[in-house]
């Protein structure tokens, strides 16, 4: 029987050794490669092609959530186990429709952190237990509510475009309107564009706004 192959993404170098150090103890898996954003575990996921990506939540540049989103979409063979020390409902909530196949929280032990890659490395769902059961729950009963939702929900992210999330996390971490550009090989009035799109989309004028926004969402933490 091959390996479950594991990539693992996160920006903290230490924190990615640890869970290196960890998995490296299990016979049946092997780390085959670290990301410190998702915009390069996108590109690793793509050259790599592992069965399990172990992915931080708040990442600068493309945070999890929505690196997980994408990779759902273009690379559906990858599981994602989204890394998060929040046990809210809400954050667990949005991995789940960001497409990732579970959530761990960062103070797993190493008994537990084998059995979500090896669940999810054989198409299951895993969820550390301190959140599981309401939060199965609340997920059942959310996929009828999201009309009734309102702008200032946290869910209001899913009415912007895969680039106008990507701009605003950009925004909320304080990189400039010509520095996004250039990141992502657009122009300024582009760049533009899109930031006031998403403004009037979830009806925040300014960028202080944007920023607490991002920070409530999960989408940056408030360190950063």
């Amino acid at each position: 029987m091959s390996k479950i192959r594991v990539l693992l993404a996160d920006d903290h170098v230490l924190v990615r050794a640890g869970i290196r150090a960890l998995l490296q103890n299990l016979a049946d898996i092997e780390v085959v490669g670290e990301a410190d954003d998702g915009r390069e575990a996108l590109r690793l996921i793509g050259e790599l092609r592992p069965n399990v990506g172990l992915m931080d939540i708040a990442m600068p540049g493309l945070n999890g959530l929505e690196a997980a989103t994408r990779a759902a979409q273009e690379f559906p063979e990858a599981r994602v186990i989204m890394l998060s020390m929040h046990a809210s409902e809400e954050y667990v909530l949005q991995a789940l429709r960001a497409g990732a196949a579970g959530y761990l929280l960062k103070g797993a032990r190493l008994p537990e952190l084998e059995l979500a890659v090896m669940s999810v490395a054989r198409g299951e769902t895993y969820l550390s237990p301190a959140v599981s059961k309401h939060v199965v729950s609340g997920y059942v009963q959310s996929v009828g509510e999201l009309s009734g939702r309102s702008e200032a929900e946290p869910r209001s992210t899913e009415r912007l475009t895969p680039r106008q999330r990507e701009i605003l996390q950009l925004v909320a971490e304080g990189v400039t309107t010509k520095e996004i550009a250039q990141k992502l090989s657009i122009s300024v009035k582009t760049v533009e564009m899109h930031r006031a799109q998403l403004m009037d989309r979830l009806g925040i004028h300014d960028v202080a706004g944007l920023v607490r926004y991002a920070i409530r969402i999960g989408m940056i933490t408030s360190e950063e």
